[in-house]
């Protein structure tokens, strides 16, 4: 009788005869290779150093930052940069009445309603009403900002729009 290798992967019997599908096909033996643990005392062979050779900077733990070239400028700093980008950038959350008119929305339309149904993401972030789409229902709804045709298109089917943020 033949013993096995210690390391050999056990074969395994296929029920199909000829067909080889995913479960079935068996990884050649010693393909797997187990990681290398280093740092684990003098008799694993990768003790002490732990595989980085003995001083210098790439022999310590935390010396070299991301990015750094030895001494010769930046990758990044060395890309030219273009455009111009504005801190003051105001991000809005767009609404359009078509999305309103298809939850059948009508009555006093709070941010917290908008967040509920899941128009919008963030009930305390900045929400502008957009004029795509038509509007069937009256209704007074809460946002930061308006454009010119949805207002138009609100006030057309009887409605009022209230700004926050906007002290009259």
């Amino acid at each position: 009788m033949r013993r096995s290798s210690i390391n050999s992967k056990p074969k395994i019997k296929s029920t199909s005869k000829g067909l080889n599908t995913l479960n079935t096909i068996q990884s050649p033996n010693f393909s797997t290779k187990k990681a290398k643990r280093i740092g684990r005392g003098p008799g694993s062979g990768n003790g002490t150093t732990a595989g980085r050779g003995q001083k210098g900077q790439k022999a310590r733990a935390s010396s070299i930052r991301p990015g750094f070239e030895g001494g010769q400028m930046r990758l990044y700093l060395r890309m030219p940069k273009r455009g111009f980008k504005n801190i003051f950038k105001e991000i809005f959350q767009p609404v359009n009445l078509l999305i309103l008119s298809k939850f059948n929305l009508s009555g006093d339309i709070t941010p917290e309603i908008l967040e509920e149904k899941g128009i919008i993401t963030d009930k305390n972030g900045k929400i502008k009403i957009l004029g795509t789409g038509d509007l069937t229902n009256s209704i007074k709804i809460t946002a930061d900002a308006v454009s010119a045709s949805a207002l138009e298109k609100i006030k057309k089917a009887g409605g009022d729009v209230i700004l926050r943020g906007v002290r009259a």
